[in-house]
């Protein structure tokens, strides 16, 4: 079942959706594209997948084409929810559920029990917002086996830039650090309703089953958010912002203190991590950010 469902563009007539740059939309209708992306997140019988911001459905036919043994699909544009609705009555067999609701508000684990995987054209204006969560899932590994998402090509190539790099960063060492990440492929825009200005590229990430250790995810994020803030200078410098003596949380983590954020390994920003940790205890760990 599933050939005979009216054509995406028809659904999107019929509906009205066009799509809202306040909600981050451009509807991906290429069916070959979708399948791709479908096949990309690997076999998916036994699988159940969450997908955010399913729009109209294309990338949620591919899925539920491809054998997943249900697709999760959680939507918070509310003209989208009745063509949704009409995509689970045709399959009629309760593979779809559709979830009204900002994304970034449910604790998608809970609808979910066994093997399960995150696939998503991700909603721009959310996209990196919703991966830092499930990035921060605990306990780790995570509920879920894999992510396979689409990003705008910047975010993309934040998220696999290796150190020395000019794209290299906070976000890119929080997903290092927890996952495998590999860029897929590119997508044009002209693959999209309406075109966005830019490329986007898939990204798939694994989850590492033993992550480096760091004390906790508060003192990676103090001393990223320190480092980064001051990128050009030294650690010397730029770690002030996460602790009063940054010679010492230097020389415990055994890393040079004109080192600049940059240059410094996933690895050595977990070692500084602990190091802060063990210096400053849980509770100075767990004080706001630095911006």
């Amino acid at each position: 079942m599933g050939t005979d469902l009216s054509p995406l563009r028809d659904v999107i007539a019929r509906h009205g959706l066009t799509a809202r740059k306040s909600l981050g939309q451009n509807f991906l209708l290429d069916l070959n594209l979708t399948g791709r992306i479908a096949r990309a997140a690997g076999p998916l019988d036994g699988v159940t997948v969450v997908e955010v911001g399913p729009g109209p459905g294309g990338l949620t036919r591919a899925l539920l084409a491809e054998g997943a043994a249900r697709v999760v699909a959680i939507e918070r544009d509310r003209r989208c929810i009745a063509a949704l609705s009409e995509l689970a009555d045709h399959y009629g067999d309760g593979r779809l559920e559709v979830i009204e609701g900002d994304a970034l508000a449910i604790d998608a684990a809970r609808h979910v029990s066994g093997p399960a995987r995150i696939v998503a054209n991700l909603p721009y204006n959310i996209a990196t917002p919703l991966l830092v969560g499930w990035l921060r899932a605990e306990p780790w590994p995570p509920w879920y086996q894999s992510m396979t998402l689409m990003f705008q090509r910047e975010v993309a190539e934040r998220l696999a830039a290796p150190p020395g790099s000019k794209t290299y960063g906070r976000l890119g060492v929080l997903a290092q650090w927890r996952c495998e990440v590999r860029a897929l492929f590119d997508v044009s825009p002209k693959a999209f309703t309406p075109p966005p200005k830019v490329t986007s590229t898939v990204v798939q990430l694994v989850p590492r089953s033993s992550p480096e250790p760091v004390g906790d995810i508060a003192a990676l994020a103090r001393v990223t958010a320190a480092a980064f803030g001051q990128r050009r200078k030294m650690l010397r410098s730029s770690l002030k912002a996460a602790w009063p003596q940054p010679e010492a949380l230097l020389e415990r983590a055994g890393i040079a203190a004109t080192e600049r954020a940059e240059q410094v390994t996933v690895a050595q920003f977990c070692a500084m991590a602990r190091a802060l940790h063990e210096l400053s205890g849980p509770d100075a760990t767990a004080r706001p950010e630095p911006e």
